[in-house]
């Protein structure tokens, strides 16, 4: 039995891969580590058993280091994939140190500890050590944004163009440094935008379903022209999970849905589907978007080229927009039942 420690399992994207690695390996003995800020939540954790034989979770912060020791001397942790973070664009427009905090000084405590329990020196792996890796989550913010055509590839030059952004990229930087200089197993994956069940509130595609069921303005910044590649957040699991496993040490490899969808689309066509699951009396649900002023440094383009996880690790998106976007909407429309008429 492996041990392996997931940080900031209780958010969005963490949330939904604990219980599929739990139910996928029954190898590992996962240790389950969130902050539980305003994004974690248990509940949505709801689906692995109490007393569950191979899971525990703690709540701590990936910047305690003495916590970080602990858990890796109690359970012998052999593995790290690591989620957690500030990931908020506005609240990093706002309030940008916990970001350097978290994104930053955190993922640098959990890489030098893991180096310090794991290697005896530059190079050199303890005996009973020398599989385990460490795996960075970061996202395709760090570069920047693209012209009306241009995909983002491996090899972008970072451009971060917000606090948010550039405490990623910066984390991101000090993972490949642990490569470099430590000869540490590291791999490090940058998504596109993730949409599905069990995302924060706060983001667009809940805050456009839960305002137009509340029959509130549905604020859409600026034209509405912004465009992301929007990757459904099982197959972003998948991608992690092959990546984890079957990734070369020291490389990144980009994951994206190849759905590349403005801002506009996705409020019409999450309006069009409500308008078929759940009537409004008389009109449509579009009859409450709203265009509010853009935000700072509001990025216009991100597109992923996921070509390399493709061609070497053999990974595909599974969904796309359309599909799973009604998966998305049906959870959602489960959750807010008691709290939307």
């Amino acid at each position: 039995m492996k041990s392996i420690l997931i940080t900031g399992g209780a958010g969005f994207i963490g949330s939904n891969f604990v219980p599929y690695f739990l139910n996928k390996y029954e190898d590992y003995y996962v240790i389950n580590l969130d902050k539980m800020t305003y994004a974690g939540d248990l509940a949505n954790l709801a689906e692995i058993p109490a007393n569950h034989p191979r899971y525990s979770f703690v709540e701590g912060d990936i910047c305690d280091r003495e916590l970080i020791a602990q858990l890796f001397t109690e359970h012998n942790i052999k593995g790290v994939i690591h989620f957690a973070a500030e990931s908020h664009v506005d609240n990093s427009i706002e309030g940008p140190e916990a970001f350097i905090r978290t994104n930053v000084n955190g993922t640098f405590t959990l890489l030098d500890v893991a180096r310090k329990y794991w290697m005896e020196s530059p190079f050199t792996y303890k005996d009973a050590y020398k599989d385990c890796r460490f795996h960075h989550i970061s996202t395709d913010e760090v570069y920047g944004t693209l012209g009306k055509t241009g995909l983002f590839t491996e090899e972008t030059p970072y451009a971060p163009n917000s606090p948010y952004s550039a405490s990623k990229a910066s984390s991101d930087m000090i993972v490949r440094s642990y490569f470099h200089t430590y000869g540490m197993q590291v791999v490090t994956t940058n998504c596109s935008n993730n949409y599905g069940p069990k995302q924060h509130d706060e983001k667009l595609i809940p805050v456009i379903i839960r305002k137009a069921l509340g029959k509130q303005s549905i604020p859409i910044y600026g034209d509405g022209q912004n465009i992301r590649d929007w990757l459904y957040v099982m197959d972003h699991c998948k991608g992690i999970d092959l990546v984890y496993h079957k990734g070369e040490a020291g490389e990144t490899y980009n994951i994206g849905g190849r759905n590349e969808r403005d801002n506009l689309y996705i409020v019409n066509t999450i309006c069009e589907l409500l308008d078929k699951y759940k009537p409004l009396e008389n009109g449509s649900y579009k009859q409450f978007i709203t265009f509010v002023k853009d935000r700072p440094g509001h990025d216009r383009r991100y597109a992923i080229d996921a070509t390399k996880i493709e061609t070497q690790l053999g990974w595909k998106a599974e969904e796309n927009f359309e599909t799973g976007i009604v998966k998305t909407i049906e959870w959602y429309l489960e959750k807010y039942k008691e709290t939307v008429s």
